[in-house]
């Protein structure tokens, strides 16, 4: 099974709030995660977010792969 931390969207039509999930690859997007893993929201006064780092880590030492978008977001 291959493992991937991505972002699913969720929220109202024109906001812009997502959640960090570790999930399998080939599910969809919206799909049911493996685990919950924080959340990310972009606004007109800038970013909030709230990232697990401890399960971040466990998941990336498993082989789970972060997504581009993911990664940026980790590193800011």
């Amino acid at each position: 099974m291959a493992v991937v931390i991505r972002l699913t969207k969720t929220g109202r039509k024109g906001e812009s709030r997502y959640r960090l999930v570790a999930t399998e690859k080939r599910s969809r997007r919206d799909g049911k995660p493996i685990e919950f893993l924080g959340w990310f929201e972009k606004t007109t006064k800038g970013i909030k977010k709230e990232i697990n780092r401890k399960r971040y880590d466990y998941w990336v030492e498993k082989g789970a792969k972060p997504s581009e978008t993911v990664a940026k977001i980790i590193l800011s």
